[in-house]
């Protein structure tokens, strides 16, 4: 697993998330995202996704499931541009943004 994503964040440059909580229920939440990448060709793409996750009775996650898939999108369509970090507050979301 530590290989995996070590590649993977060696691969996702300035990633930019937004992700909205899509249902919850007793102890399972499903959530709906897209981040925004670009690789070290300086080629841009949009990964889309649904995550579910199960949590034990200490709250700790027990599964997580997820489907993503990758857009190539010109630097133009990018739609998240705020500084590397956390989505500032007041930012729009996936709903907002036509995603």
């Amino acid at each position: 697993m530590q290989y995996f994503l070590e590649r993977k964040w060696a691969r996702e440059l300035d990633y930019r998330l937004i992700k909205e909580l899509w249902s919850c229920t007793d102890n399972r939440i499903a959530v709906r995202f897209a981040y925004e990448w670009h690789d070290d060709s300086g080629h841009w793409h949009r990964s889309y996704g649904n995550e579910n996750w199960e949590f034990n009775e200490q709250g700790f996650m027990r599964c997580r499931y997820a489907s993503i898939n990758d857009l190539p999108i010109r630097e133009a369509d990018r739609k998240f541009f705020w500084p590397l970090g956390r989505r500032p507050d007041g930012h729009p979301g996936l709903g907002d943004l036509g995603l």
